[in-house]
Parts: C-alpha cells; structure tokens; sequence
C-alpha cells in the first residue's frame, strides 16, 4: 500500500509540472429675517426630478469548472446549472470532468481550470508541496463517501467479514473513495485485496469481464450495473462509514482573492441546487438531471438520488467543519498520505468558508 501511495502522490505531482508548462447651483446661505427693502425674486421654475438610471447588466463572468467525475452524487451542482441558478448570478459554467481528484487539482494550479469539484485532501497534497500556488475549500458539498459496495453473487444478508480474503475492484491509491474503504477494512480488522489499478471509467466494464469479488462504485453505474443483472447491491459506504468530508468546491487563493463575487455567486447557485432538490417532484429531479445523464433511465436516476438523499449525503449548510477536517486529516494519516508532522494546524491555511457563511438563505 506505501508503494502505492507514494506513486500516487508522484503522479500527482508530475501532473500539476506538466499542466503548468502547458499552460488585468452655486451655494447660498440663509437667515432668520427677510430682507425688507428687495422685491421677492422670483421662484425658478422646479425642473422634474431625473428617473435614476438603471444599472447596465454586467456581463456574465465564465468559469472554467471541473469535476472529478460525473455522478449523481454532485446532483446539486447540476441541478443549479439546469434551473439557471448560476445564470442568476451572473455566471456561466463551462463544465469538463476531470476524471480523479489529482487532475482536477493539477488543472487548478496549471491555471486551465478556476474551480474544481475535487476531493478535499488535493488541497492538503499541495500546501504540503510547498509551492508557489495553494488551493483553498470553499465550498463542502458531501459530508458522506458517495460510492456503493456490490457483490458479483446475490447474498442474502451481508456482514463485512463476507469480504474477508475476496477481492474488492476498487479507487486509485489515495483518493477518497479509497481511503474510506481500506479505513473501514481496518475498523473491521478484514483481509481483502482491493485492486487500485484499474481506472475509474473502465471499473464497471471490467467487473462484468471477471474481474473481483466486489465492486466500489458511485451511482448511477451502481444502479447500471444492477439492473443489468452484473452485481447486487450490499452496503453504502457513506452509511456503514459515518460522516466524512468527501468532495469539495476548491479553486487556487489567488482565485478566490481576485474574484470574490464570482467565489461568492458559484456558493449561491450550488446552495440553491441543494435546497431545490429537497422540494422537487420527481418528475422535475429527474427532467433536471437527465440532460446530464445520456442514456440513463429515469428511474434508476431517481432511485441514485433517493440513495444518496437517504444517506444524508448533502448537508443543509455546505461547511466544512473544524471536526470534519479533523476527520478528514485523521483517515488521511491512518492512510499513509499524510504523515503526523504534516498535519495541518490551522484549517485556515486550506479552508475559506467566508462565502457559505455568507451565502443567500
């Protein structure tokens, strides 16, 4: 697992070096007592007061976003972006998904990208590098870990020591998902192989070619891959591991320093999306998502939205805080990517939640 990670990390790095090679009337005075000897003068005539011009509208700002992956778990995200919430406040996303945390970072600090939808440990990663550029979470959007655990046979009821000596088709070495699977491996005290090198698009594919016991995926590939008769459903990770900030809106300190409006306007827009989603019909979630979701049946979209509302994946305030990123740094170390010495003291360094406590209610 160290060898692992520590490539990882080094690949990690050797994107971000790679990007960033590729890559502003006159006064009057009055008395008590009239004059007595003038004449009054006559009063000018009152010219109509001017109607106060109306601002012009600003032009819409676009912001180079990326996310990790497509998922139903960012449904809030999209959600905004389908019922013009970004557009009210004056922003146009133009949308690429990254394809792993490490690249949604590196493209921050390459400057190809403004703001990310990454998990929050790249920000730990490169304040640890010690460079010229820093990111900062500004916005946490899941408090819980978004993937699902299925099982190549139908089980009757599941216990964890089910994968004791079986083979988990898993994430890539220091990512989140990956991280909270060996960390509840570890609470369980189970022996499992979790394969780490397979990429996150071809997962599904290659669990129904054969490959692993098990399989960690988000939805709606879980739902996909179930109702296509290729895997059973098991557990949610986000439930059996409890709260964990997984995924987060970050964007580089000299971004949020110079665009605080755009900063503040995306915070607006994703908190909308989140609050629309709680109120929606059906009918409505699934018309706003599917754009979004080519080929996907609306009710196995509905049914991933229900499975991450059940789990309490969106918290009502998006903030990360001081005890969440105690969790988050805690994994992060019994993970093996972030040694003790290089825990961060001062969540500051690495967290601005300025803009959510100041988002519109």
């Amino acid at each position: 697992m160290g060898k692992r990670i520590r490539t990882a990390i080094a690949v990690l790095s050797a994107t971000l070096l790679v990007l960033t090679a590729c890559a502003s009337a006159e006064p009057t005075t009055s008395s008590s007592q009239p004059p007595a000897a003038e004449p009054a003068a006559e009063a000018p005539a009152e010219t109509p007061a001017e109607e106060p011009k109306a601002e012009a509208p600003k032009e819409p700002v676009t912001v180079r976003f990326s996310e990790v992956i497509r998922s139903i778990f960012y449904a809030p995200h999209y959600a905004a972006m389908s019922q013009g919430f970004f557009e009210e406040e004056g922003i146009v996303v133009d949308m690429n998904t990254a394809q792993g945390s490490d690249k949604g970072a590196a493209a921050l600090i390459a400057g190809v990208a403004d703001i990310s939808l990454v998990g929050p440990e790249t920000a730990i990663y490169i304040y640890n590098q010690k460079g010229d550029k820093t990111l900062k979470i500004f916005h946490q959007l899941t408090m819980k870990d978004g993937s699902f655990l299925l099982s190549r046979e139908k089980l009757d009821s599941f216990e964890w020591s089910d994968l004791e000596g079986k083979s988990v088709l898993g994430w890539r070495p220091g990512s989140a998902p990956q991280m909270v699977m060996n960390s509840k491996l570890i609470q369980e005290n189970i022996a499992a192989e979790v394969i780490t090198n397979v990429a996150s698009p071809a997962m599904a594919g290659a669990f129904a070619s054969g490959q692993g016991d098990f399989i960690q995926l988000f939805e709606p590939v879980a739902s996909t891959l179930e109702k296509e008769g290729k895997a059973y459903y098991v557990a949610s990770m986000g439930e059996s591991f409890g709260a964990f900030p997984e995924t987060s809106y970050v964007a580089t300190s000299d971004y949020i320093r110079d665009n605080p409006e755009v900063v503040q306007g995306f915070v607006n827009a994703v908190a909308k999306g989140a609050a629309w989603l709680k109120t929606a019909s059906k009918e409505d979630i699934s018309a706003a998502l599917m754009p979004f979701f080519e080929g996907t049946p609306e009710d196995l979209i509905l049914q991933s939205v229900e499975r991450y509302m059940a789990q309490d994946t969106w918290p009502a305030k998006p903030e990360l805080t001081p005890e969440a990123f105690e969790t988050l740094q805690s994994v992060l170390i019994e993970n093996g990517v972030l040694k003790p010495e290089e825990k961060i003291a001062d969540m500051g360094e690495v967290v601005d939640m300025t803009f959510v406590n100041a988002m519109k209610e």
